[in-house]
């Protein structure tokens, strides 16, 4: 088997701006699940336009890394879509006021997204006990971190809800671990196109991520769907 070939070293980017991998370090304890690929994939979609360095390394400044905290925000907490997102910012781009995607009241502010809930305020929105939070935390269901989202309390009270009906957090762990194989799938169903020199390649490999993935969702979906009409 060959050596592989050492990796280029991304140099440093201009003064007041940042590399990709500062980028991922500084957004790290928020969005943990970002990636390089994922911030391609924003800027193949049209959502970030990071400054280039004359070798082509991408540089971000402060307002690069704003608008990228706004993005994945308004995907991962407000489940809003890839081209109402688009549209949105080229509004704000624009010099425009827009509303808030789904709302009838004016935009609001990227730190007005933002909302996040120490472990006590997650505990008293949500109903749930310390012990609960901690089971889920070690099954995998919820981010051991000090800080939560939106998404971690939706999880906290449906956790609360099935626990009611006699369902803990280490019954679920199979569901995840479903899941990390599914994704492990689709990983493998795209790695040939990943290995692929082109830059094209790999951002297409992005897309088509994103496509299997709601196709696996889907599937998931009609599953449950037809095990509960069999029960019936």
């Amino acid at each position: 088997m060959s050596a592989a070939l050492p990796q280029r070293r991304e140099p440093a980017p201009a003064t007041g701006t940042i590399s990709i991998g500062q980028v991922l370090s500084r957004l790290e304890q928020d969005f943990p699940e970002l990636s390089p690929s994922k911030l391609r994939f924003l800027e193949d979609k049209g959502l970030i336009n990071p400054a280039r360095t004359p070798s082509g390394y991408r540089s971000f400044s402060d307002s690069d890394i704003a608008r990228i905290k706004l993005v994945l925000l308004m995907q991962r907490d407000h489940y809003l879509p890839l081209k109402v997102i688009r549209q949105y910012l080229a509004d704000l781009d624009a010099g425009l006021d827009p509303m808030w995607p789904g709302t009838a009241t004016g935009a609001i502010t990227i730190l007005e997204t933002e909302r996040r809930w120490s472990r006590e305020e997650l505990l008293a929105d949500t109903g749930a006990t310390a012990e609960l939070l901690s089971d889920a935390v070690s099954a995998g269901l919820l981010p051991a971190a000090d800080v939560f989202g939106e998404l971690d309390v939706t999880t906290t009270r449906a956790l609360v809800d099935l626990r009611r009906a006699g369902i803990e957090p280490r019954h679920l762990r199979a569901m995840r671990i479903a899941v990390e194989r599914e994704l492990d799938l689709v990983a493998n169903a795209l790695l040939p196109m990943r290995r692929r020199p082109d830059s094209a390649s790999r951002q297409r490999a992005e897309e088509r991520e994103t496509e299997l993935v709601a196709r696996l969702e889907t599937v998931r979906a009609a599953l449950v769907k037809r095990t509960l009409e069999k029960q019936v």
